[in-house]
């Protein structure tokens, strides 16, 4: 029991202090390393928890795919997050409208949770017996009953991450020859087809 709790405690501290250093340093890629440890120690969480395949599941889908994804975009683009950072306060009061828009509606929607609990779970199959049910149901009769709504916001959570992160990533550089339909579409034929007489023997 001793040991159990010094291996709660430590790695705890680990992955409260890797999650602080994520926002912290000033390094991008250090704070994908500092991400990646926090995953580890949360994964040991889970298994002293006896969930383990919450463990499994975040070592394998957010270290080995999300993280490292994460890893080699930052490695990959040169993004200068100085000059990403000087432009944010012109966008703080549309960025704080759209919160609380989104705080209010999740207001009501657990407002409405919580007054009729049992909407969410009426439509649920029976639950088996605590002897028959593995790991893996039993999370997922949880997670898709009494936290329904709670599942649907982090989803909602994640689809505005990833569209922030493309608009972050998503630069116009000088020099760089991009399309425009618009002036594809409207442009003339004297604009796009030159015809030029060529001697035999001879090239343009």
């Amino acid at each position: 029991m001793i040991i159990h709790a010094l291996a709660f405690y430590l790695f705890a501290a680990i992955a409260v202090a890797s999650g602080f250093m994520v926002i912290a340093a000033r390094n991008p890629v250090h704070s994908v390393l500092f991400l990646i440890l926090a995953f580890f120690n949360a994964a040991g969480l889970f298994v002293l928890m006896g969930a383990e395949f919450l463990a499994m599941i975040l070592v394998i889908v957010y270290v080995g795919a999300v993280a490292v994804l994460f890893l080699f975009v930052v490695m990959m683009l040169d993004i200068n997050f100085v000059e990403l950072r000087q432009g944010f306060l012109q966008y703080l009061p549309i960025g704080g409208l759209i919160g609380f828009i989104l705080l209010v509606e999740l207001l009501l929607v657990l407002g409405g949770w919580a007054s009729v609990p049992h909407v969410a779970s009426s439509g649920a199959l029976p639950i088996p017996p605590p002897e028959q049910v593995t790991n893996t149901h039993a999370l997922g009769h949880v997670l898709y009953t009494k936290y329904v709504y709670l599942f649907q916001g982090s989803g909602l959570i994640l689809l505005v991450a990833m569209i922030g992160a493309i608009v972050l990533t998503l630069r116009h550089r000088p020099g760089v020859r991009r399309q425009d339909i618009a002036v594809q579409t409207y442009r003339r034929r004297d604009e796009a087809v030159e015809v030029k007489k060529v001697e035999p023997r001879q090239g343009i």
